[in-house]
């Protein structure tokens, strides 16, 4: 399987508490609930699609903890492709908290996570997928474990709060494999992992 990583960005690059204001106060952020004015169809369909290629998922504790707190709830007339994969597929919980995972297919990852997530990706099927998981998606970038980047990005600058690019990430090359722009001004970017960058010069200006 494909490692994939899907996040909401605002303009600067923020990643911390899209969905709501109370969804992830840490370190004092008062700005969360950014998402909702620019959710529109067009961006529903998107995510649609990209749920629709996931065969497990794999998950930050924080991240699982807010998605187990909302989509077994949800009626599944309502909860669409989201909720129906979310639900129903496999979900691994990279935590170190003893208490039990009570969602229905979640396990806890055990052991080195370069290791357990390689024996995932090694297995067969389209996208193991990241979906927010600030820290768990950091820790991924340090190894270079993630193929493929879905990038959600919103017009709203924040200024402060939890980054998804921060100081320290490696280097990478990325490559633009999809591109699409929501009428709220949302754009979804698909990037594929290319390895190191590639530098030069501007000769001549």
């Amino acid at each position: 399987m494909r490692l994939t990583l899907t996040t909401f960005l605002t303009l600067d690059g923020v990643m911390q508490a899209p969905g709501a204001p109370d969804e992830d106060r840490s370190e004092g952020f008062d700005l969360g609930g950014w998402l909702p004015p620019h959710f529109d169809e067009t961006v529903g369909r998107w995510m649609d699609e990209i749920f629709g290629r996931a065969d497990a998922f794999l998950l930050g504790r924080r991240t699982y903890d807010v998605f187990a707190g909302w989509w077994p709830r949800v009626d599944p007339a309502e909860g669409g492709q989201v909720g129906e994969a979310l639900n129903r597929l496999p979900k691994h919980v990279a935590t170190s908290r003893p208490d039990e995972l009570t969602w229905s297919g979640a396990s806890r990852l055990d052991g080195d996570l370069v290791r357990a997530v390689g024996e995932l990706k090694s297995r067969p099927g389209r996208e193991l997928q990241v979906h927010g998981s600030g820290a768990l998606a950091a820790s991924l970038m340090r190894e270079s474990l993630i193929d493929t980047y879905h990038l959600l990005i919103f017009p709203v600058v924040l200024g402060r709060g939890r980054r998804l690019f921060a100081d320290g990430v490696p280097p990478a090359g990325l490559r633009l494999t999809d591109s699409r722009t929501s009428g709220t001004g949302v754009t979804m970017q698909t990037y594929d992992h290319t390895g190191a960058p590639v530098f030069g010069s501007v000769e001549g200006s």
